[in-house]
Parts: structure tokens; sequence; C-alpha cells
């Protein structure tokens, strides 16, 4: 045997072409754009692949369609679950087309956002998503198809815009307080971004049915935070029957201080998260909380982004996910 037979070397797609009695351009059309084969030649191609154990190069693929088949995802902070979820989402849709996610952790900052989007566009990615707080220099920058995820200040023209419904979401949690017939209902909030929709949508349901406002506001929305704010909520307003928090992880900070003070959940106070994270579906925590269905966000996203590397003509456009709430073991009426 030649040591330049099929049999001793990595099979190349002229192999694959004469093996199915094709030509090599498709084989490469096969490669690139199944859905324009008919059926009967992409099978043809993909049984000729499979019985001589060709294996498509990367690289070569790459040249010839002049894409990574990468995407971006550039995060702010890794220790968020939002973003668990928003990248399950993603990578169910691009992981069967055969795309992969480049992630990159910017935490905030001018300059590391700047560089942590520079980096995924120096690897020439496909396409961006934006989930942290785009900087100015950054809004020039991003010439590939982009989507932001998630409530920003500020968006690069043209790109798409994918979030969660959170005021929408803040006012579900109200109505679910209200309906139990609680009146003293205090919420744990961040400074700005989805806290800030959350904390609008929650005000509004409130005000709406005449109970007064109590809120416990923060920088952050940590653990540590929904600690400090939990602390101050109590120690102003003694009388609280339930809490709002502005995630799950917040909660879990108010669960701590509830613990300190001798006080049952929800016997003497109900309290409702925001995210559906694992901490609320915990079997200890059991936590009520708004699923915020960041998946969808992910879906969202990837499927956007597809179609704009397709078509780069599509007008950008502002998609709101719908919330769902998950009644659990941490909420109940008022003790009377």
């Amino acid at each position: 045997m030649s040591a330049t037979s099929p049999k001793s070397r990595r099979p190349t797609i002229y192999d694959v072409a004469k093996h199915a009695g094709v030509s090599p351009s498709l084989v490469s059309l096969v490669l690139q754009s199944p859905e324009r084969v008919s059926d009967k030649r992409r099978q043809a191609v993909q049984s000729a692949m499979s019985e001589l154990g060709y294996r498509p190069s990367r690289a070569a693929t790459t040249l010839a369609s002049n894409r990574t088949k990468s995407i971006g995802l550039l995060i702010d902070d890794y220790r968020n679950l939002w973003f668990v979820d928003l990248l399950r989402g993603m990578e169910s849709v691009l992981s069967e087309l055969g795309y992969h996610v480049t992630l990159a952790d910017s935490r905030p900052g001018e300059n590391r956002i700047k560089e942590a989007a520079d980096g995924l566009l120096a690897m020439h990615v496909d396409a961006l998503v934006i989930a942290a707080e785009p900087s100015e220099s950054m809004l020039d920058r991003t010439w590939v198809p982009t989507v932001v995820a998630g409530w920003r200040k500020g968006v690069p023209a043209g790109a798409d815009l994918i979030t969660n419904d959170d005021d929408g979401g803040g006012g579900m949690a109200a109505n679910h307080l209200l309906g139990l017939g609680h009146t003293r209902i205090g919420h744990l909030s961040g400074s700005d971004g989805a806290s800030a929709h959350r904390r609008a949508g929650f005000r509004r349901q409130i005000q709406a049915a005449g109970v007064e406002l109590l809120i416990a506001e923060s920088k952050g929305t940590s653990e540590e935070d929904g600690y400090a704010a939990a602390s101050w909520l109590l120690d102003h307003h003694p009388d609280t029957t339930a809490i709002f928090a502005a995630n799950d992880t917040m909660a879990v900070g108010a669960f701590a201080v509830l613990k300190a003070r001798g006080l049952r959940v929800p016997g003497d106070i109900s309290v409702i998260g925001y995210d559906n994270s694992p901490l609320a579906k915990s079997r200890y925590l059991d936590i009520t909380s708004v699923d915020n269905r960041s998946d969808l966000v992910g879906i969202d996203a990837a499927n956007t982004l597809l179609a704009r590397i397709e078509d780069p003509s599509i007008k950008p456009e502002r998609t709101l996910i719908d919330p769902v709430l998950v009644v659990r073991s941490t909420t109940a009426r008022p003790a009377p």
C-alpha cells in the first residue's frame, strides 16, 4: 500500500468526492450549506464521509467561508448566576450548528471592558453578545453583528437589545405579596441596570395599591448587600411582613438577618427573590422567585445573531422576554 493512499493518511474532500461520485465543490457545499443540497446527494456525501472517516478541517472551513464559527460573549461578572442561563440558552442553539462561544469577563471599568471586547474582536468572532455595560469607546467599534443582552445604559448603533421584562417582573412580585394580604412589604434593591427596572415595576404596583413604599437600596446585589439592606429595613421598619429581594442572592442575605433575629420564613415574614436561580430551586431554601427566563434571552440572542450573519441589513429590534412567577415555600399570608 502506498504512503499516499486514503487508508494511510487523513482523507480529504477530494477522496470524499470520488467515493460519493460527486464534485469536490459539492462536498464543500454540503459542509457549508447542507440545506442547499438535495437529500439524495447530501446523503451520498455524508455516507462517504462516514465510511472514509472524514473529519472537516476547521481551519480550511474557516478560510473557505471567511467565518470562524465563533460567537463572542462579553460579561461583567462571572459570579452572577444570570449568565449561566444566558450561556446555556445560547449554546442550545449554536452548538448544533457548529458554533462555539468564546467568553470574556470584563469586570467594571472603561479599560477592562474595552480590552475584553478588543480581545474578542481580534479573534475574528462572527458576532458579539454584550452582557455588560458598553463603554463609550466600544460603541463605534462593534463592526460585527451585535446583541446587547440585559438592560444597559448604552446600546451600540445597529445592535439589537434582548432583555427580560424586569419592570413586569417587579410588578409581578408586588402583586403576589399584595394578593396574599401583605401591606408592609419591603424591597431590597440594587442601584441600576435590571434592579432599577425591577424596582420601578414594584413601585408602580405598590403605589397603585395605596401601600407605603419601603425600599432599602444598595449599590450592589450580592449576598452581603442583601444582608445590609435587610438589616436596615428591619431596623427602620420592624413591622415589615414581606420582603422582595432584587435577586435570589440578596434574598439569601436577608435569610441570614431573619435567622439572627429569630424570625421564621414564612411564618413571621415572607421572602420572594428574583431570577429563579439554582439557589431558589434548592430543596433546602425553596425560594419563591420570579423566573426571568434568561435562557430565552440566550436563545433569542443566538437566533438574532445567526439571522444577522446571513443578512446584515436586518434592522435592529428590541425584544422583551416575559417573566414567570414560581411560587415555593417562602411566601404565605401574613400572620394574624
